[in-house]
């Protein structure tokens, strides 16, 4: 098996997830191939219905695919027993659901569930009480310590799920729309808390998110779209992901060029590959037809001179 500090943090290989059952089957995940570094900062981005979220879940072990794999610091997880998954999710994963409540233990205090999440760990009482008054002052809570979770409003109770969700120190941390929420403050306190569990123990993060400021702070991007990764994000810059089969995901500003079903051909050209739609028996199909030129890029993401 491959060892834990040489593995990669996440990777999915032809990534399958169906709902429904026979006749009735939608496939939310379509093929996802992805992979994450250890430390490394990732949002997942897409329109509502891509499967980000079904995606999420499977990093956290909590849907089996229908087919691929899912690999966490090296390990199968579906390979994985109960207990070593249960064992998994609870001392080596921070996981941000979307609703607010789901996160936390309703009847106890925001103390009290921050608490409550450090009971796989071996600290002292005394530390894990230092480090929940700790994280409930960074989100903004330390006023309502006392006070139980379930009367808080949505904003509070959010703050509280992050800081729930990094009581740990997890090696992986999954949100689903950590700030969806939260006034600007409160959010960015939210994200320099994330990134701060970043820099200072290694966490590598995970985030489905809508917002372009909570993108930008992790850095990395990944666009998914119709159940297959469309796009990657570096620098600020979009490109698109070609697949293991080839496949590539048009960007929607180009899909009144080729609208679904179009017929193209794909050549070489000196830089890149021309794409362009066809239509069978056209006299002069070259130019009665849109074109797309996709020149060629580089490993670090730089096009070629001249390009």
């Amino acid at each position: 098996m491959t060892s834990l500090d040489s593995a990669l943090a996440v990777s999915c290989e032809n990534l399958v997830h169906v709902y429904g059952t026979p006749g009735n089957e939608v496939a939310a995940l379509r093929g996802v191939d992805l992979t994450i570094d250890p430390g490394e900062m990732v949002a997942l981005l897409g329109p509502s219905g891509a499967g980000k979220t079904t995606l999420l879940w499977h990093l956290a072990g909590l849907l089996k695919p229908t087919a691929g794999t899912v690999e966490i610091d090296g390990r199968v997880l579906s390979g994985l027993s109960s207990p070593a998954l249960s064992s998994f999710r609870l001392r080596e994963v921070g996981l941000l659901l979307q609703n607010p409540g789901r996160n936390l233990l309703a009847n106890l205090s925001a103390m009290g569930n921050v608490l409550f999440a450090q009971a796989p760990t071996r600290r002292s009482r005394k530390v894990k009480r230092r480090r929940a008054a700790d994280l409930l002052e960074r989100v903004g809570l330390a006023h309502v310590a006392h006070q139980v979770a379930g009367l808080l409003s949505g904003g509070e109770q959010q703050r509280l799920a992050v800081a729930v969700a990094l009581a740990n120190g997890p090696r992986l941390l999954l949100a689903d729309e950590p700030t969806s929420q939260l006034d600007p403050r409160s959010a960015a306190d939210v994200i320099e808390l994330i990134q701060a569990a970043n820099v200072s123990l290694g966490t590598t993060v995970v985030a489905v998110t809508h917002d372009a400021e909570v993108a930008a702070a992790l850095g990395r991007t990944v666009t998914i779209r119709d159940g297959r990764v469309g796009a990657a994000g570096h620098g600020g810059r979009e490109f698109l992901v070609v697949g293991k089969d080839g496949t590539v995901t048009l960007p929607p500003d180009l899909m009144d060029v080729f609208p679904p079903g179009s017929l193209a051909t794909a050549s070489r050209a000196e830089d890149g590959v021309l794409l362009r739609r066809v239509t069978p028996g056209s006299v002069d199909e070259d130019l009665a037809h849109p074109r797309v030129e996709a020149r060629g890029v580089r490993g670090d993401g730089i096009p070629p001179e001249g390009s």
